[in-house]
């Protein structure tokens, strides 16, 4: 083949030959890549070149002659992902592919499509729905009122991308059982509301441009017959990721054709709560049996100690089998430490940081990784304090909504205020409520948020004395949850925003029931998805693994921990598990002294900067009340008082009961 140019500024890339194309592959991506006829299913475990395998894969499609570059679509996730498909094919010489998010693709459709075959013009893209969202938002009932935008149009979208409408929502959610953010009636209302003024302002947001596309096909034949001539083959990357309403538009892009080639990984389904579903990914071969089934196995990433882990949990993820061979050397093992409290662990993670730093590893090599952002708060202090370089991806302490919003107002605070004044003030103003019980997770860590900013601005006050100010306290907030200006350092991070990164060292903290798997009061996320989160985060290091919990009565160690073989499955001697079941106890929730033991709970909560429930939860305020302990032992014997609460707060509660 000729070489070609590569663009303006002159520089010639040389189109790469068939054979070529394979030389770098192995036997699996190479089959991958010469089937260039669909329907194909390229089972890529995680590490193991699903980017380099698609690539070669188009590349040879080109090559061939089996497809003109304009012929081909391919769809990624991220837009950074469609720029990084585009560079790889360039560096191969093929150049004219299609690479863009099923948005991006629906919008170009459209923009193409819509003044011909409708006869006006699209509809002005809305950017974000929290302008839309938010007045609804402030009509809301406290607590509510507070609820973070984006949980609210997280919700909307879950409905959209599966093809809810408002009229059918609530029905929706009695089918599935799916838990709204918010009391269903009010999260309609929300929805509702959003649809109307949407529509008002002759707008259409990200999940309408996939469903108007959808509508034009259906409804224009002819515009559909344009596309089909234009695009003969389909590739989709992280198809395990694709919800109802993407799936729909790539039936309509097919048309009845079978030239597509999905690729994705079922254990690294993660995104369900946006409406994503890995059925489309595991049903392919049903609903094309003549596909050409592909697993990538092969691992290049991780050394054979993580794969041993990683390969062990997979055994519980149901779905296509796939076992990660490694292709590096030897590491160390893989280290599981149970700490014997939350601070102990924090200790423990940053000395290890800085002793893996020391022996040569970069610090942005590095990653701490946690179920909610909510726990990053610790590790920035801890880091900063130690001098260890970090950075937040998303969700950094301060530049959450609470810490923001607090900030923001602090700063126009009257000067003179006293500082545990006014951040009280602020954080009552914006709906801090130390009594609930949060099911989301952004409000969650709003809450926590809120309370950890009181507790700070207690401790402030006690360190400065007089001598204190806002100004200064914010200046010393600043600096102490600094992160580091050049963007480099230790990688703090949720394992939603891991997906798709690779570390040498990853550290997974806090592997706790009801932390991973996640729970809450009144809901439970999907424990399969929870596993498959840990999954993720096992498998996004290279060399060093780090579990970690923290020991706690109140708190048993992640189940997950049990599949691994790192704990026991039955439970320790003496643990709560072996004492005779407690009895029920249903004690009025409105008498004197539930009522008093409630007030004490509000202010020790408020003087600790912690939700309330944290110090107790109504059932045990409810037995205490029931009950009336005398001595610390009869308070030891209710059910949610262990010993680091009795030592803590005994003498407090029992001097309330004392008062009846």
């Amino acid at each position: 083949m000729r070489p070609v140019a590569s663009g303006a500024a002159g520089r010639v890339a040389r189109v790469v030959s068939a054979d070529g194309i394979l030389a770098p592959l192995n036997d699996e991506q190479r089959r991958a890549a010469t089937t260039v006829r669909g329907p194909v299913a390229i089972l890529a475990g995680a590490g193991t070149g699903k980017t380099t395998t698609i690539t070669h894969r188009i590349a040879y499609q080109v090559a061939t002659h089996a497809f003109a570059p304009p012929q081909i679509l391919a769809v990624t996730f991220t837009e950074k992902a469609a720029g990084e498909l585009r560079a790889r094919l360039a560096r191969l010489g093929v150049a004219g592919v299609e690479a863009r998010t099923f948005h991006a693709a629906a919008l170009s459709q459209l923009s193409r499509a819509w003044p011909t075959h409708v006869g006006s013009s699209l509809p002005e893209i809305l950017d974000h729905k929290a302008p839309l969202i938010a007045s609804l938002a402030n009509a809301l009932p406290p607590p509510h009122r507070f609820m973070p935008r984006g949980e609210l149009a997280g919700e909307i979208e879950w409905a959209k991308n599966r093809l809810i409408p408002p009229s059918r929502y609530l029905d929706e959610l009695t089918r599935t059982g799916h838990e709204p953010p918010i009391p269903a009636e009010m999260m309609h209302h929300v929805y509702d509301g959003y649809e109307r003024r949407k529509t008002r302002a002759e707008r259409i947001d990200f999940e309408d441009m996939l469903r108007l596309a959808v509508e034009l096909f259906d409804e224009r034949p002819a515009a559909a017959d344009e596309l089909r001539a234009r695009l003969h083959t389909f590739t989709v990357d992280e198809y395990q990721d694709v919800n109802t309403l993407q799936q729909q538009l790539l039936l309509r892009w097919l048309g009845g054709r079978d030239d597509v080639c999905v690729v994705g990984d079922d254990y690294q389904t993660i995104y369900t709560f946006t409406g994503a579903s890995p059925e489309h990914l595991l049903s392919f071969p049903e609903r094309y049996p003549d596909a050409t089934v592909v697993r990538l196995e092969t691992n290049y990433r991780s050394s054979p100690q993580i794969l041993a882990v990683a390969n062990r949990l997979a055994t519980k993820l149901g779905g296509f089998r796939k076992e990660l061979r490694p292709t590096r050397s030897d590491g160390p093992n893989p280290t599981a430490r149970g700490l014997p409290d939350p601070e102990k662990e924090v200790a423990f993670v940053v000395s290890e940081t800085q002793r893996l730093i020391g022996d040569g590893v970069p610090a942005e090599s590095l990653a701490v990784i946690y179920r909610i952002n909510a726990r990053s708060e610790p590790y920035e202090e801890a880091l900063a304090a130690a001098g260890v370089p970090y950075q937040v991806r998303d969700g950094s302490f301060l530049r959450r909504p609470g810490p923001r919003g607090v900030m923001a107002r602090l700063r126009r605070a009257a000067a003179g205020a006293s500082v545990r004044d006014a951040v009280v003030a602020i954080t009552d103003a914006l709906g801090y409520s130390p009594d609930t019980e949060p099911d989301a997770d952004e409000e969650i860590t709003r809450q926590a948020d809120l309370a950890r900013l009181r507790s700070l601005a207690t401790e402030y006050d006690t360190a400065h004395g007089d001598g204190g100010s806002v100004e200064g306290f914010v200046a010393e907030l600043t600096e102490r949850f600094h992160t580091e200006k050049s963007g480099r350092g230790v990688q703090l991070l949720t394992y939603h925003r891991a997906k798709g990164l690779e570390f040498d060292a990853v550290f997974l903290p806090r592997l706790l029931d009801r932390e991973l798997p996640f729970r809450s009061q009144r809901s439970a996320a999907d424990p399969d998805e929870e596993r498959r989160l840990f999954y993720v985060g096992i498998t996004r290091a290279r060399t060093h693994l780090y579990l970690s919990w923290p020991r706690d009565p109140k708190a048993s160690p992640s189940p997950f921990l049990r599949e691994l073989g790192v704990i026991s499955a039955e439970p320790a001697r003496g643990s709560r598990n072996d004492r005779p079941p407690r009895p029920k106890v249903t004690a009025p929730s409105n008498g004197p002294l539930f009522d008093r033991l409630k007030a004490w709970r509000r202010e020790r909560a408020s003087a600790d900067g912690v939700p309330a429930y944290v110090v107790f939860k109504d059932a045990t305020l409810a037995e205490i009340a029931e009950r009336k302990p005398a001595t610390k032992g009869q308070l030891a014997d209710v059910s949610g008082v262990g010993p680091a609460k009795l030592e803590r707060y005994a003498d407090e509660v029992l001097a309330v009961v004392a008062t009846t």
